[in-house]
């Protein structure tokens, strides 16, 4: 038999949230003296308080989990499984929220806000063996030249073996036809395969939905005009680091934007 002292040490539950549990129901002791009432709990009855806790951190109320504590296994485990759809849901939902937060921010405080979210680095991207297809498509033909190239490497026998990306070859940007290449790193031979080197990039990270990816590029010129000792040497690459294919909510997707730099000796 443990103390309340003793157990609530054991278990970092405070004694006055054993008390608590007790007054509701949800835990008693094992024992209470009949002179002083002391409360005293049995090393059995760790394993429920500590579901107790997880079940509450879930998200689940006290009275939520009295009844939990009865229920079968099985129904416990749907039980569960619904309350992690429904935190989907609210995770979804500050995501939306904490994004039109930081645009009142920038559209407040201007550009500042922007350089602040993104983090701008250098980095040596590594060596890739990838496929591709080259096509001048509008910005709204991008999904379907993803859809195109999956279905390319199945028929060449090849297995995607890491991140899609996207390198824009046009002299600039446009919404209506530009020259594009989708590549996919892949495992598998083929003489179609590309090896491609490593090279030094400019690059930073973009969490969220693909509508606000200007923001990355946004970041990134502002980083090369107070690095002058940087130039660009190539077309930019956009790298799905989480695509669709990976998330079940537009909020994970995370997509890095990299430009190929020269320094100056």
């Amino acid at each position: 038999m443990f103390t309340i002292g003793e157990f609530s040490r054991l278990s970092h539950v405070s004694s006055r949230m054993l008390r608590h549990y007790d007054a509701i129901g949800l835990l008693r002791p094992a024992h209470t003296g009949a002179e002083n009432g002391y409360r005293y709990y049995d090393a059995a009855q760790l394993p429920i308080l500590l579901q107790i806790e997880n079940l509450k951190s879930y998200g689940f109320t006290l009275a939520q989990i009295t009844e939990l504590l009865t229920l079968p296994r099985e129904e416990l485990v749907q039980r569960i499984h619904c309350r992690r759809l429904k935190a989907y849901e609210e995770l979804h939902g500050f995501r939306k929220t904490l994004r039109r937060m930081e645009d009142e921010i920038v559209k407040m405080e201007g550009k500042s806000m922007v350089q602040d979210k993104y983090h701008v680095i250098v980095m040596n991207t590594p060596p890739q063996r990838v496929f591709g297809i080259r096509r001048k498509v509008s910005i709204g033909g991008i999904h379907d030249l993803f859809q195109e190239l999956k279905e390319e490497i199945g028929k060449r026998g090849l297995k995607r073996a890491g991140a899609t990306q996207l390198i824009y070859l046009g002299e600039e940007f446009s919404y209506e036809k530009m020259e594009v290449e989708a590549q996919v790193q892949v495992s598998g031979e083929h003489p179609e395969i590309q090896e491609l080197p490593d090279q030094l990039c400019v690059a930073t990270t973009h969490m969220g939905p693909y509508e606000r990816v200007k923001d990355a590029y946004d970041a990134i010129c502002s980083w090369l005009s107070e690095h002058p000792e940087y130039q660009v040497s190539g077309p930019g690459i956009e790298r799905y680091i989480k695509d669709e294919e990976s998330v079940s909510d537009p909020e994970e997707l995370e997509t890095g934007v990299l430009f190929p730099v020269t320094k100056a000796e």
